[in-house]
């Protein structure tokens, strides 16, 4: 804490488990109750060198995991800001809380071994912005509430209509974060009432699940722009990499670039973008464990990164 100003960090630290993306999280109270979070920690200026190794050190107490590549994602710094509410986790909010996001990826999910850490499926989280097989069934729930919400605003409605891709308009996946909050505007995301101190609402079971679990502070919003932030880096730096082993197929690559982007891409056009842009060579030898015909194994191109500038993937929806 610096007078009343309080530096918090937060690590949002990806990895793909069969499939789908997931992000590490804890019960700052303990395995059995206290709300789902990040690995989260104040800064100490005295204590801490650099906000990266006070991070690090964060997660690796909290979590017992090494964290690899890590960024800076995201400083939540403004004045007086209320969507939502932060704290330190121990019930007592300053002044102006400064929260510090960091972005962190893993080629793998290993397990923690650690009580009240555990690796949770983005999907539970915002059920929303899974479109791999359609149009969500959280999206039935969503539209409902959000037409009652805007109840003949024309403003409200034309932003849901937006963000959400009712009435046919086009889907913006990289658009997390402003969803959420549209969510937690209208009082629909489960940290509103919370932080409003006020009540739950009643909800149906359904709208519940479609609303995604809520997590403690602002650490959901955290999340969404860290989401928001990957699926759009994923088109302009090789990022996906930090998500994959030394070898591995293009099928699995294409299912990783898909639980990022949480939309179906196109296999033989996203092949011939890859091949293109030079980013993997074949290893000369199969993957035998594919459940089916041996699949050819890859490597990134790691050492192209020092020699010219490298672009990301690019994204062929299946609907192109």
């Amino acid at each position: 804490m610096i007078g009343d100003l309080v530096i918090g960090l937060s690590a949002v630290v990806v990895a793909i488990r069969d499939s789908e993306a997931v992000v590490l999280t804890v019960r700052h109270r303990g395995s059995g109750g206290g709300p789902l979070g990040l690995p989260f920690g104040p800064f100490d200026p005295d204590g801490h060198r650099t906000f990266e190794l006070a991070l690090r050190a964060f997660v690796t107490e909290q979590t017992r995991f090494d964290l690899g590549y890590v960024e800076q994602l995201y400083t939540f710094g403004d004045k007086g800001r209320d969507a939502p509410l932060a704290d330190l986790g121990d019930g007592d909010r300053a002044e102006r809380v400064i929260s510090v996001g960091y972005l962190a990826l893993a080629p793998a999910p290993v397990d923690t071994h650690f009580a009240g850490s555990e690796w949770r499926a983005w999907s539970h989280l915002f059920p929303w912005e899974d479109w791999r097989a359609g149009r969500p069934v959280a999206f039935e729930p969503l539209e409902a509430a959000l037409r009652a919400w805007a109840a003949g605003d024309a403003q409200r409605l034309a932003r849901a209509r937006l963000l959400f891709a009712l009435d046919g308009a086009p889907w913006n996946e990289e658009r997390v974060l402003e969803r959420y909050e549209l969510l937690y505007e209208a009082g629909l995301a489960p940290e509103a009432a919370r932080d409003r101190g006020e009540p739950a609402p009643d909800r149906s079971d359904l709208l519940m699940a479609a609303l995604g679990e809520p997590m403690t502070s602002d650490h959901r919003r955290i999340l969404a722009t860290a989401l928001g932030r990957l699926r759009g880096k994923l088109k302009y730096r090789p990022v996906v990499f930090e998500l994959m082993p030394d070898a591995f197929t293009l099928s699995a690559l294409q299912r990783t670039v898909e639980a990022i982007a949480g939309v179906p891409l196109h296999k033989q056009n996203f092949r011939r973008a890859l091949e293109r842009a030079e980013l993997v060579e074949g290893l000369g030898r199969l993957d035998a464990d594919t459940g089916g015909r041996p699949a050819e194994l890859f490597r990134f191109r790691r050492e192209i990164l020092g020699a010219r500038p490298v672009s990301g993937l690019s994204l062929p929806l299946l609907r192109d």
